[in-house]
């Protein structure tokens, strides 16, 4: 599948060395404000090539409307949009041909398909959600009409972690430097790691934690179409995601329901919690508090030490990747996180809400 949502559907399209990416965005309300900067700020987040802890690979992803657009503000109609690929360098990947990576997606794609592009991984490559950053750039400009805000922040590189809840930090920090951790002095720790590593021809992985404030109560739907398997499954879809929790989640199963309820007050005429170890959700709709969630990723699995595989041959042999590739996805993956959560919410309240902001 190449299309994620419900009510607002997004389509994307291209491959990492092909000769461009995009997308179609479909069901998105019309008079929304096109703040072109913001979207190319959210890129540039995003962006290869924007520090010393990223690929080295040069993208400007800048993004041509194609339609959907008009006079700046959006029409309700799709939106589409190309990002033109201009920095790939296929002859990297030439030795990957004829072997398949170990954990990377070259041995499934040939085996569904029966044909696989191994330049950069072709459309298995995160060069993709470049088209998620911009789609979700949009949703984030039609929720913020609402009150509506994502962030998301690197919370863990190999065993560095926060230790404390999204309260403590001061979110704004969180562009202040390149692993975009809002704790300073573990955020250098989180570089130097990366650095290490890098180093070492190796990767790491990490985690992302996202929160959603505002959203209002009653987004979302029981069973199958809960909000929270809604952010899971498009959390998911990020390459190198391996997990996914939210509000207290696994350690939530230590306690008890006595210290684990959010205990409902009157607060002025509002109902309201008291705590919110729930994480803005219960049963599978949104109660008014703020939404968080927690993404691990993995380490990327293009590495550049020596590993033993697998030919297309099916002889044993030996591989080392050559090329551009992240030794820790988790500063990128960041923007991304967020996107997908913008975009997810964004559906949710359209379908519980109107089509019309």
């Amino acid at each position: 599948m190449n299309t994620i949502g419900t009510q607002l559907r997004l389509t994307t399209f291209g491959e990492s060395h092909g000769t461009a990416i995009g997308g179609i965005l479909d069901g998105f309300p019309s008079g929304v404000l096109v703040d072109e900067e913001f979207i190319r700020s959210e890129m540039r987040r995003r962006r290869p090539g924007q520090s010393a802890v990223t690929t080295a690979r040069n993208e400007a992803d800048e993004v041509q409307f194609l339609s959907g657009v008009f006079e700046g503000r959006t029409t309700g109609t799709p939106i589409g949009f190309v990002i033109f690929n201009t920095n790939n360098r296929s002859n990297d990947y030439d030795n990957l041909r004829d072997a398949y990576r170990p954990s990377h997606a070259d041995y499934t794609y040939a085996v569904k398909y029966g044909i696989r592009d191994h330049r950069g991984g072709g459309r298995s490559s995160a060069r993709e959600t470049a088209v998620r950053v911009c789609a979700g750039a949009l949703a984030k400009l039609a929720l913020a009409q609402k009150g509506i805000t994502v962030q998301a922040y690197t919370s863990q590189v190999g065993d560095i972690a926060l230790e404390k809840n999204y309260n403590a930090y001061d979110l704004s920090m969180v562009e202040s430097n390149i692993v975009r951790c809002p704790d300073a002095e573990k955020a250098a720790a989180m570089e130097q790691l990366i650095l290490d590593v890098k180093r070492e021809g190796d990767t790491i992985g990490g985690i992302v934690t996202c929160v959603a404030k505002g959203v209002p109560a009653g987004i979302g739907a029981p069973l199958y179409n809960k909000l929270s398997s809604a952010l899971a499954a498009a959390m998911l879809t990020i390459n190198a995601a391996k997990g996914f929790d939210y509000g207290d989640g696994f350690s939530s199963v230590t306690r008890r329901g006595s210290m684990q309820n959010d205990i409902f007050y009157n607060n002025n005429g509002t109902v309201d919690t008291r705590s919110n170890h729930s994480g803005g959700i219960q049963g599978g709709i949104s109660n008014g508090q703020d939404i968080y969630f927690r993404v691990a990723f993995k380490p990327v699995a293009t590495i550049l030490c020596e590993q033993p595989t697998v030919g297309v041959d099916g002889n044993d042999t030996t591989i080392s990747a050559r090329g551009r590739h992240d030794p820790c996805v988790v500063p990128r993956a960041v923007p991304v996180v967020e996107a997908m959560a913008a975009l997810t919410i964004l559906d949710h309240y359209l379908l519980s809400r109107c089509t019309q902001l």
